[in-house]
């Protein structure tokens, strides 16, 4: 399974410190040219590779960590997103009107024809995610929520892999609609940050 993060901001940034964390390699892109992110990068760790937003989208599972307005440019990179899992850990910080009055995970989907859609790792600030999430005995959790059932599992297994305790919220607009936040209306999850503790 390969990874990329695209958008190298705080939270791409965040990510990918818990990908260097334990050693996975991972692709970053964003709309600057590679040499412009690659010293940030390597200063991560030597396992986050920055690469060019064609190249990163080559990825199996690719997070969108881009300000909410750039995913449909994303979408444009690929003529086609079969195969791909996508990882939506943005916020749609914009009015609800502009997002056809769908919970905003379901509005990216629409642009992401063909892809399998997880909402994740949105819930938390940049700072928190960029945090070791083993405390005291627990791992930090992080909700995913998906209409597509099959694709939790590899998200979830990555968090795991990750140092999180996933927590499974079912479809978008069921349980994945207490983790988005859109215009001013914010789900009852965003920025809970909860640990559970080793069985």
């Amino acid at each position: 399974m390969s990874y990329a993060i695209v958008g190298f901001g705080a939270v791409g940034q965040a990510l990918a410190r818990a990908f260097a964390r334990k050693h996975i390699k991972v692709a970053v892109a964003s709309r600057r040219p590679p040499e412009a992110l690659a010293p940030q990068a390597r200063a991560i760790g030597p396992t986050v590779v920055a690469k060019s937003l064609r190249d990163a989208l080559e990825a199996d599972t690719i997070i969108l960590a881009v300000p909410f307005g750039e995913h449909r440019e994303v979408a444009k990179a690929l003529p086609n997103w079969e195969g791909k899992t996508v990882i939506d850990a943005m916020n749609a910080l914009v009015p609800l009107e502009e997002l056809d009055g769908l919970l905003s995970s379901a509005f990216v989907a629409k642009a992401f024809a063909g892809a399998k859609l997880v909402k994740g790792f949105n819930h938390l600030i940049a700072a928190t995610l960029a945090a070791d999430p083993i405390v005291e005995g627990g791992h930090r959790v992080v909700f995913l929520s998906s209409d597509d059932e099959d694709a939790i599992a590899p998200v979830a297994a990555l968090a795991k892999q990750l140092g999180f305790a996933p927590v499974k919220l079912g479809k978008l607009n069921e349980g994945g609609a207490l983790v988005h936040a859109r215009g001013r209306s914010w789900g009852q999850l965003i920025f809970q940050d909860l640990f559970k503790k080793e069985q």
